[in-house]
Order: C-alpha cells, then structure tokens, then sequence
C-alpha cells in the first residue's frame, strides 16, 4: 500500500493504535535515518496490523473510532508511521503520545543529499536547504521557481529539481502490511505477538496489558494517572506510571501482582486510585517531615510505597500518632539501605504485605530483621561511593534531622525548616576531589560517602578547595562544635592527605552510631507528634547543584546543552522495566533515552557496586561509568550519517 495512502486511513480513523502501545520513542537521528532510506529507496521493513472490530477495539485516547465495522490497529511500525505523519503532514497524527520535536523541522540539502534539522547559522542563507514538510505540503513548485531565477548554483538546476521529485514522491512508496485477523486474535494473543515481533525493543509489561484492558472500558484511566504523575514531579518527585500503577493495584487488592485487576471494575479501580493517591501524598509529607527526604534525588525505596500504602489505607488514611509513624518509617529507611526490592519485586511485596496482615508493623520489621539477622548499621555499610550508593539518602537524612550545622555562612543549623528554602544545599568534598587526585587517590576514594557532607552554597563557596588542615581549624575557632555536628573526626592527626584513609575510617565509624542512634529512635521515642506532618506536598529543592558536586555535573550539563540531551535524573534506582525491581543505582539517568523518549534509555553509574551495571544493561540501558564515556559515545554518534535502511 502505497504511504499516502496509509496516511489517509490514519486522518480516516480507519487505521489507530492500540492502547497498549507505548508513545512515540525516535530520536532525531532515527528519523533522519529513515528518510535518507526511503529518499534513496532503500527497504524499510513491512508493517503489521491487526484487524478488529470496532466496538470492541481498545484505541489509544485521541484518536476516535472509525464509522466502519472494523478498525486496523498498527502493531509494528508506530514509529516509522508516526515520523512520516508528522513529517508529510507538519503535525503529529491524531494517536500522539510524545514530544513531536523528534520529526519537526526537518530540512534536505539538494547538494549533499543530506536530511538534518533546521540551524538557523547553518541554513538560513542557504538557499539548497528545503523545508521537507513544506515541500511534502505544497509540492516541488514554490521551490523550483527560487533555483530557475539563481545563476550562482554549482549545479543545474534540473540536478535539483530532480531531487527535489525524489523527496517529494516519497508518499508514493509502497508499504508491505501484514495483518492480523480472526476472532480468536483476542487482546492477549496480540500482546503475545508484539512482543515476539518486537524483540528488539522494548516488551510490554503485565502492567502494560492491565492498563489497556483497563482502558478499554475506561478510556480516561490513563490520563488520570499521567495527571497524578504530574502533580508529584512539580513537587519534586519523579515516578513511573506502572509505580502508581503498582500502588493501586495494591490498595485495591491487597497484592502486588497486576493479574489482580482482571476482577477489578473500572469505578473500583478509580476508587482504588484515589485512594492510592492519597496514601501517597500523605507519605510524602510525613517521609519529608520527619526524616527530612524532602526531594526525588534522596527519595530511596519507591517499592516500599505500596507496602506502606496499603497499611495506611487499612488504617482510615492516616497513622494514630508519632510511635506507629515511627515504626512506619524504621521499617521504610531500613527496606531502602538493604535493597529489600532490589530482585524480585512481586514476590517481596507479597510477602510483605502477607507479614504485614499477620502481624501489623512489628511483624514487618521482624520479617525484615529475619531476612538480614539484624537491622544493625555498621562502619563498613559507609564504605560506598558516589551519589549512587544507597546509603547517600541516610547522610541527608541525618543532616536534616540531627542539628548539622553549616561549616560557614554564620554556622547555621541544617535544619528540616531551612533546607531547600532558605538555601540551597551543596554535596561538599571534605578532603577537596583535585588535591586527592593529585595524590593518586582513586576515584572511588575520592568519591566516597564519607567524604561528603552538605553545606549551604555559601559556605561551599567560602571553603572551595581548601585543604582540611587549613579550614577545620577556622571552622572550629568560629563555629565550635560545627564538625562534631557533621560527624567529621576532629583529631587533628587525620587532616592530613597522607591520612585520608584513616580519617575515612574514623568517620564511617560516626555516622555508623549516628546512624543507630536516629533510627533507633524512631522505634524507641518518637518525638514529632502527628500533628506536625505538613498538609501539602513539599517542594524539594530545585537546582541540580544541590546534590551533585561540580565538576562532574558540569561536565553532564555541558553534554546536555552540546548535543541536545533531555535533563537527566541525578541520583536515581535503575528499575527493571517489566518487573520493576530494583536493579541499582545511577548517579545520572535518563530512563526514557538520551533525547528524553526517543532513543534507549541511559545511566551513568560512576563506581557501581558489584553486578550492578551488569544487571542494569541486561535490562536495556546503555550503561556508562564514567561522564567521559558517555562523551565519546555522543561524538561518535554525532558523526555517523543517516542513510542506513531503518526499521521499528
């Protein structure tokens, strides 16, 4: 079938999505490298479809149901299709789902041959750059008039025309489709056979299927919870669709499986949701006020969410005072430093919420403390590195709850009332990254958790790269008893370079008793009474500067800016995502791809912990660890051109 002709049963409504289709995943150079095969007619692969009836077609949200019997919904090919829509048509097709800049302004050279996207300081005094979609649009003859008046051109002018026929008849290219028909084709065999023909991508989950037979009965379901996913990231808090889905599905049911909402009609569900929501919010709140993860980067144990929302929902949506919120959260802070999901999710849900129903919190925390024979923190569970180690929330976290105070700028209190708003917080290197380097020094010494501690920007300022020698003496002559507050050894003997792995020791053994000493007092006397948890969503602080030290987000930021990229997460748990299970930590990520849900998605694991990267690539990220890296792959990349025989 000719490709005009697709398009036209896509404006029709003849030809849709599924909903189970996930949105719109190309990247720039993908639609590049499509267009270059298609100009040069190179093969680009059939499509498949599955023909339905109508009624009972379960169609992405957008795009209505066509008057005819039966609808084509477009299995494999969403995103060649998608690309050619937009860009023949000079707007997204009805099915969208996604950032439309992917396919938006692209321009062909008719000297070099070459498809890119408009630079205005490359292209605008070039009269051989042509708008593809203007051309797609109105035809070769507004063009050719411009280059039969010009003399200047290196070519004749009929070269170009030439050309510019062979952009324009691109509609013309005939499509093999494969369809798939027949009553027994029900919704779960068409998964099965994406998910064959879709090997080399990303397969649909068992929370993708559950949203779409969802869907098919309550065609808003997915909006709503993409609202919700909204609302929580202009709080500072970033989280996956099938997290919240994870978490209604628990409330609703009481298990962690998806398979459970096949018995769920779709106003239980929405009950289920508002619920969830709630139960969410409402531990957001509480997780912020009293143990000060007030923001996404320091936000550990997503999987523990459902757990504790199913606890508080059975509890009327909120806890009866400060010792069950505590012993609510011993429980939350202890799951997230040992990796309690960090495998089998479903599996570990279940039988928390099993222990949870047996035995309320105390049986949780025993299960917990079963499966580690002690919730005991040690000196050596200080000893990761980066911003990616599990136990970097736990530094924050004892910052705002313990009177740290500030190493300059008045020597303040690190308060819970002060971080985030009346400044901003930086991750500050006590024994300074160039000096360390400077001694050979790896570079997960360098970076270890306990050589971090926060400071306001001022005070990080003030020190910069000062050595410890130096500064200690001037903090404690004018902020006495600052560094005790930061758990940072005051022997004067440890300040020295050649003391730099002592000293490490010594403080890892500081904020070991810290360590104990807070959590063991949320089981023991909480303080905060319930009164005390804020009524609305906190807004965490909102420049990446606060949690990641300079030069290294620099470097990150610098890439971004040059090629292009979508904004990573910084500090993030890498999730399977089928499963959803925790793989491990990313000091950058960017789980919807480099150019933010066009391409595979990516981490930066700077000194990861044993098997982690391997666990994270085996689940489709590209894994870098080290910024430089990632550097050298975005140039190489960059200099590939487009033209290679592209598929979906």
């Amino acid at each position: 079938m000719e490709l005009e002709a697709i398009l036209h049963q896509i404006d029709s409504r003849d030809m849709a999505l599924p909903e189970f289709q996930r949105g719109y995943v190309w990247n720039r150079d993908q639609v590049r490298g499509l267009m270059s095969s298609l100009y040069r007619r190179f093969p680009v692969g059939s499509l498949l479809v599955w023909v339905t009836a109508t009624d009972s077609a379960i169609i992405r949200a957008g795009a209505d149901k066509p008057e005819t019997t039966s609808v084509r919904m477009l299995l494999d090919g969403q995103q060649r299709i998608t690309s050619l829509y937009g860009i023949m048509r000079g707007t997204p097709p009805p099915f969208f789902e996604g950032a439309a800049n992917a396919f938006t302004n692209l321009y062909f050279h008719l000297g070099t041959e070459v498809f890119e996207f408009y630079a205005p300081m490359k292209m605008a005094n070039d009269p051989l750059w042509v708008d593809v979609s203007r051309l797609m649009r109105e035809g070769i003859a507004s063009f050719t008039v411009g280059l039969l008046a010009r003399s200047d051109l290196e070519m004749k002018p009929e070269v170009f025309i030439r050309r510019l026929n062979q952009v324009a008849e691109i509609g013309k290219i005939d499509l093999h489709i494969e369809e798939v028909v027949g009553a027994d084709k029900t919704l779960d065999v068409v998964v099965d056979i994406f998910n064959r023909v879709n090997s080399g991508g990303t397969k649909l989950s068992k929370g993708d299927l559950a949203l779409a037979k969802l869907c098919a009965e309550w065609p808003e379901a997915r909006q709503r919870l993409r609202s919700l996913l909204a609302t929580w990231q202009a709080a500072g808090y970033d989280f996956r669709l099938e997290w919240l889905l994870r978490n209604v599905t628990t409330v609703r049911t009481g298990q962690a499986m998806f398979s459970g909402l096949e018995q769920v009609t779709p106003q239980e569900f929405e009950q289920g949701l508002g619920a969830a929501s709630q139960a969410v919010g409402y531990l957001l709140n509480l997780i912020s006020a009293r143990l000060g993860l007030d923001h996404d980067r320091v936000l550990g144990g997503r999987y523990a969410f459902p757990v504790m929302a199913r606890y508080l929902v059975e509890r009327g949506g909120k806890l009866i005072g400060a010792e069950e919120q505590g012993k609510l959260l011993y429980w939350y802070v202890h799951s997230f430093l040992w990796g309690r999901y960090a495998g089998a999710t479903e599996t570990t849900l279940n039988q928390d919420l099993v222990a949870l129903e047996r035995g309320g919190l105390d049986g949780l925390i025993d299960a917990l403390r079963h499966s580690r024979a002690d919730l005991v923190i040690r000196p050596e569970d200080f000893a990761g590195t980066t911003r990616g180690a599990r136990f970097y929330p736990l530094l924050y976290l004892l910052t705002r709850t313990s009177h740290a105070r500030d190493l300059g700028a008045g020597g303040l209190e690190l308060s819970a009332h002060m971080l985030g708003k009346l400044a901003r917080l930086q991750v500050h290197h006590i024994f300074p990254q160039a000096r360390l380097y400077k001694c050979g020094y790896a570079r997960g010494e360098v970076n270890a958790i306990a050589n971090f501690c926060f400071l306001t920007q001022d005070a990080n300022l003030e020190i910069l790269d000062r050595a410890p020698e130096e500064y200690f003496a001037e903090v404690e002559e004018r902020w006495p008893r600052a560094l005790e507050s930061q758990w940072i050894p005051t022997d004067p003997e440890l300040r020295t370079l050649d003391r730099y792995r002592d000293f490490l020791a010594a403080r890892r053994e500081l904020l070991a008793a810290a360590a104990n000493t807070v959590l063991d007092r949320l089981v023991a006397s909480p303080a905060p009474p319930a009164a005390e948890v804020a009524a609305e969503l906190p807004v965490g602080p909102t420049t990446r500067a606060e949690v990641e030290d300079a030069d290294t987000q620099a470097r990150v930021e610098e890439l971004v800016a040059q090629y292009g990229l979508a904004t990573p997460t910084v500090v993030a748990v890498v999730e399977d995502p089928l499963s959803g299970a925790e793989l491990g930590m990313a000091d950058f990520l960017w789980s919807e791809g480099l150019q933010g849900g066009y391409d595979e998605p990516v981490a930066i694991a700077i000194d990861p912990q044993p098997g982690e990267a391997e666990a994270i690539s085996g689940a489709g990220y590209h894994v870098f660890q080290h910024v430089d890296a990632l550097a050298k792959f975005l140039a190489r990349r960059s200099e590939e051109l487009a033209g290679t025989p592209t598929t979906d």
